[in-house]
């Protein structure tokens, strides 16, 4: 009944968003004077001293399909990849069996990496789920909504720091649907180990909502001679769905699903995998774009990791060859919304194709503050470009609620010290109901 009469509550909000979201002038940019608190330390989440070899770990979870999840766990000793679940805490009558790999880095050796898909499943339900290999553990997730209104939470650039802790906890006061991460996870840096801390980490998280990412520079981890293949580690830990759904991409570097029965088309792109016109990856952009029905799909929105526009001082120019090659395709599929990371700071951008503010160019969004050990991008170019509405250099999180097939709202929330403190907010209006912007 809550959220019944919050999406109420937001509905009524929706004629005054359709007369103000278009409204942002230049006069009103904003380069924030928030001075953030200090920093803090990194963290190091020990193994539980008391968990078996057979004792399930890093438990994390992702969408596959309109009515599907990956299981995703490790266990130190040799387990079937077995899973069993149902809907009553304690009872389940059904199971799902996959597979499971590892990998070594130099000298380090990872554990069994289980991951095993189970359903169908009904939407808007909660599944209590154990490992045959230690029934112990009964964990618990709940599935997406099959319909609008549908909330994601948005974070970059997340580590393993006492700041990243806080950005957890507040990401988890608040119910969400699902999780974005636009790249730059555990910030391992070669240091599997960290691998294995990370995913204690977000667990209890991870474990709960499904968890869709793409990879960042962080998680590259190739060195030249020696360990010759890129994301060796980041690919074995965290399968996506680039198999399954109506365009498959062949890489766990980039992919597309559909959430909320359809109405939401979410495109995770790679931007450490050749991203040029004729690669692999743009081939498969091109064609996802084309199969997608803004008569069905009212909103579309694509993440990548570094950003395509950027007035921080920091990694200027490093998303300009993707942009080069991929800013057309996505202006001319009229997507609504780009989420970036990277920059370790916010930055809101108006809706801008070309370097110019067009109304049926996609809102930019830099997101890459969740909480890493490299600390905050300090430094803004000046004067602040007439495209950036607003920024600011702070640890936090964001939230894009979806509210009907016209409108969806944009939060940004800051880490002021161990509070969530809104610092931005906008409503974003579906650029298919938008008559200027009909192909």
């Amino acid at each position: 009944m809550g959220k019944k009469k919050s999406t109420a509550a937001l509905a009524l909000l929706v004629l005054a968003a359709s007369a103000l979201s278009s409204l942002t002038p230049a006069c009103l940019a904003v380069t924030s004077p928030y001075v953030r608190p200090s920093p803090r330390a990194t963290l190091s989440l020990a193994r539980d001293a008391d968990a078996g070899g057979l004792t399930p770990q890093q438990v994390h979870v992702s969408a596959v399909g309109p009515d599907k999840m990956r299981v995703t766990w490790i266990t130190d000793d040799d387990a079937p990849a077995t899973v069993e679940y149902g809907t009553a805490s304690g009872q389940y009558p059904f199971s799902a069996t996959g597979t499971t790999t590892s990998y070594s880095y130099l000298m380090y050796h990872s554990g069994n990496i289980h991951d095993a898909v189970v359903g169908p499943l009904k939407p808007s339900t909660t599944y209590y789920y154990r490992y045959s290999s230690d029934p112990s553990r009964e964990f618990s997730f709940r599935t997406p909504p099959s319909g609008l209104p549908f909330t994601f939470a948005i974070a970059g650039d997340l580590g393993q720091t006492e700041w990243t802790n806080s950005t957890l906890q507040h990401i988890a006061a608040a119910d969400y649907d699902m999780l974005l991460l636009p790249g730059d996870l555990s910030y391992a840096d070669l240091d599997q180990t960290r691998w294995d801390s990370y995913g204690r980490l977000v667990e209890p998280l991870a474990s709960a909502r499904p968890w869709m990412v793409t990879e960042g520079n962080h998680e590259v981890e190739k060195i030249p001679l020696l360990e010759r293949h890129p994301f060796k580690s980041y690919n074995a830990r965290w399968r996506m769905p680039y198999d399954a759904g109506a365009s498959p991409s062949g890489s766990n570097l980039y992919y597309s699903l559909d959430v909320a029965g359809g109405a939401v088309h979410v495109i995770m792109l790679g931007s450490y995998t050749d991203y040029d016109a004729g690669t692999a990856q743009h081939r498969w952009l091109q064609g996802d774009l084309a199969g997608v029905d803004r008569g069905k799909t009212p909103f579309v929105v694509a993440l990548v990791h570094a950003p395509w526009y950027n007035s921080n001082k920091a990694h200027q120019g490093e998303g300009d060859g993707m942009r080069d090659a991929m800013e057309a395709l996505l202006y001319g599929a009229r997507v609504d919304a780009v989420f970036a990371g990277h920059v370790h700071a916010y930055e809101r951008f108006a809706r801008v194709y070309g370097d110019k503010e067009d109304q049926c160019g996609p809102v930019y969004v830099t997101i890459g503050d969740g909480g890493n050990r490299e600390g905050l991008a300090e430094k803004y170019i000046e004067p602040q470009p007439k495209t950036s509405v607003f920024r600011e250099a702070s640890f936090g999180h964001g939230r894009l609620q979806v509210v009907n097939v016209t409108h969806a709202l944009w939060t940004w929330h800051r880490n002021d010290d161990d509070e969530p403190v809104v610092a931005d907010q906008t409503w974003i209006t579906s650029l298919a109901s938008n008559p200027a912007c009909k192909k």
